[in-house]
């Protein structure tokens, strides 16, 4: 259904008692590289530090992920006409056009399936369909560096869904029950330069260093945030993965003294994770 522009659509924001099941759309990357002096690959990964209250007050949670993040909306009037009505989970969401939103349980299937025919099309006429903002983004955050696109190349991979509801810990929306769709992209970093700063990064700073820079950063009137970035070898995460039964690749583990978000797991091709289903694209 086609609407005038006077009539374009204006989501709202949080929760009714019909758009009660939050859902959260965004990308993984698997950034990867040659070692260039042992040829071994490579995963690069955002290590991040953030501050949380507990039940005996604030500590610093430090864990690394793939990079990514939330893909922003296009045209709302669109996304409305192909799954209904929806709201934004937070005013940051609105305000980013994030797909970060609330919708009737009903309409879980009809965004799975909208998103998988997205992925698959590489349309961004209502969805954004590449990594290429949130990348940069990340890149500036942990590296402080402007990321060009000469300096990598980069492929969709396919699509992740964790259908079972489970909280969040997004900053804006912490705690809600939601299901989550993942676009999947592999990117392979060309530029020695930059493979260069990502050791250095993952070599300067110790779980401990972040945690003291996040409380620095609250400190000095921040969010309690400081990111970096871990390079780990992908045969120890690999084997590592692979000596763990299906059920712990549930859960976030320990590596090299680092915690792995459970996402990790997600990212590799030969790595079944329950709570995941993968429907990856055929070369």
């Amino acid at each position: 259904m086609n609407r005038k522009q006077s009539e374009k659509f204006n989501p709202g924001i949080g929760a009714t008692k019909d758009l009660s099941l939050r859902v959260s759309v965004a990308t993984l990357v698997r950034v990867l590289f040659d070692h260039p002096d042992t040829g071994d690959l490579i995963l690069a990964l955002e290590r991040k530090a953030t501050l949380l209250e507990g039940q005996y007050g604030h500590f610093v949670d430090v864990k690394s992920q793939p990079f990514g993040g939330a893909i922003q909306i296009l045209d709302p009037t669109a996304l409305q006409d192909i799954v209904g009505e929806y709201h934004f989970d937070n005013e940051q969401s609105y305000r980013e056009q994030d797909f970060r939103l609330f919708i009737r349980p009903s309409a879980w299937e009809a965004v799975r399936q909208f998103c998988w025919r997205q992925f698959t099309l590489a349309d961004d006429d209502v969805i954004e369909s590449g990594p290429r903002r949130e990348l940069t983004e990340e890149f500036a955050n942990t590296l402080k560096i402007d990321l060009r696109i000469d300096q990598y190349t980069y492929q969709s991979v396919g699509t992740i869904v964790e259908a079972t509801p489970s909280p969040t810990e997004n900053f804006y929306a912490r705690g809600y029950p939601t299901v989550r769709i993942y676009h999947l992209f592999e990117v392979r970093i060309r530029d020695p330069f930059v493979m260069h700063l990502m050791f250095t990064s993952s070599s300067r700073y110790t779980d401990q260093d972040l945690r003291e820079l996040a409380l620095q950063d609250f400190q000095n009137g921040g969010y309690g945030w400081y990111n970096a970035v871990l390079t780990l070898p992908m045969s120890a995460i690999s084997t590592t993965y692979l000596s763990l039964s299906p059920e712990a690749r549930n859960h976030p583990m320990s590596l090299q003294n680092h915690q792995l978000d459970g996402t990790v797991a997600a990212i590799l091709d030969d790595i079944t994770v329950p709570k995941y289903q993968k429907m990856l694209l055929k070369n």
